[in-house]
């Protein structure tokens, strides 16, 4: 006597994702890119890997402390100001080392000219603020 075979129930997924969501995170070409170029040396793996970590706790820590400046002004928008304090807090701007000077110093020529306003023929200031 041969039994009849009975397909197996499978149970119902929910709608959702079993994975979690993961945050964005800056590309590793980028990291490696801008720590090459500081360091000026060969960067082993597993040193690279904890720059990656740094790196990703370092701008999570600078937008909550962006963030919080700009709810504590009463804002929805994060300014030049709040960036400026915070990189007071941290030491890096000073009255001696203006943002200007930074931008200047680290920045390529193309981003130079997005963020210092620059007076061209006719009077007119680029970027309009």
């Amino acid at each position: 006597p041969l039994k009849l075979l009975q397909p197996k129930t499978v149970p119902k997924r929910l709608g959702t994702s079993q994975r979690k969501p993961r945050e964005p995170q800056l590309p590793r070409s980028l990291i490696k890119e801008i720590f090459s170029h500081f360091v000026k040396m060969p960067v082993t793996r597993d040193a690279f890997k904890i720059v990656e970590k740094c790196s990703e706790r370092y701008f999570k820590q600078l937008s909550n402390d962006l963030e919080a400046y700009t709810n504590h002004a009463g804002r929805k928008t994060v300014e030049v100001a709040d960036l400026e304090v915070l990189m007071r807090r941290q030491g890096l701007v000073t009255d001696r080392m203006p943002l200007h000077v930074l931008i200047e110093r680290y920045l390529p020529l193309e981003y130079r000219k997005l963020l210092i306003p620059i007076a061209v023929s006719g009077n007119k200031v680029i970027p309009r603020n």
